[in-house]
């Protein structure tokens, strides 16, 4: 007997997770998802995927060391009209050191509320994909954005829905960190790109 394996449209997939299309199709741009299939112009998820999504933990703020972090939320990586690197946002298919240079600025922020944190979490449609640490330096330029020019990335999300995680990091709390959050779901509200998430109660 063939087993048939069903499958979902982003609209139906976004409908499971109750999200807008447009934020599920970040995560099958992005490189997120395994098993994406095309039938004509339409992409097919397979329904054990989106399942797997729906049931990604919260993160576990209530582990962090502080009262509030600050949460990168981004993009599926875009072309970067910037001297200095390539892409500005995330895809699961940057080799680490593009990766990081994506994420580490320029962002509006305030600066100290983000290094007090210690960490940095970095959320694409509400999901953790990569974890940054390494922020008590920054810089400010003309335009009143930050940048974190020692920032590490100490792990990163290449299969959301098993997950698949790289750690990058070879320092212990690092590894931790990413252990951690990576994969994990974590909700941020904030008009700009940096959110500030208190660390008492989880979402």
């Amino acid at each position: 007997m063939k087993l048939v394996r069903m499958l979902l449209t982003t609209g139906q997939a976004a409908e499971e997770l109750d999200c807008a299309i447009t934020t599920f199709r970040r995560l099958v741009h992005a490189g997120l998802l395994p098993g994406i299939s095309r039938r004509g112009v339409r992409v097919m998820i397979p329904l054990g995927t989106v399942q797997a999504l729906s049931a990604r933990p919260h993160a576990p703020l209530q582990q962090m060391g502080t009262s509030e972090i600050a949460v990168l939320r981004v993009d599926t990586a875009q072309p970067a009209d910037d001297a200095d690197r390539d892409w500005i946002g995330f895809a699961a298919t940057l080799s680490p050191d593009s990766l990081l240079k994506a994420l580490r600025g320029w962002w509006r922020c305030n600066a100290a509320s983000v290094a007090a944190g210690g960490v940095l979490p970095v959320t694409l449609a509400g999901y953790v994909v990569a974890v940054l640490t390494g922020l008590d330096r920054w810089e400010k330029n003309t335009e009143g954005r930050h940048a974190f020019p020692d920032a590490r990335l100490a792990g990163y999300v290449t299969d959301l829905a098993a997950p698949h995680t790289v750690i990058t990091s070879s320092i212990d709390g690092d590894r931790r960190l990413a252990e951690l959050l990576l994969g994990t779901r974590l909700t941020s509200h904030s008009g700009g790109a940096v959110a500030y998430v208190s660390t008492r109660t989880s979402d």
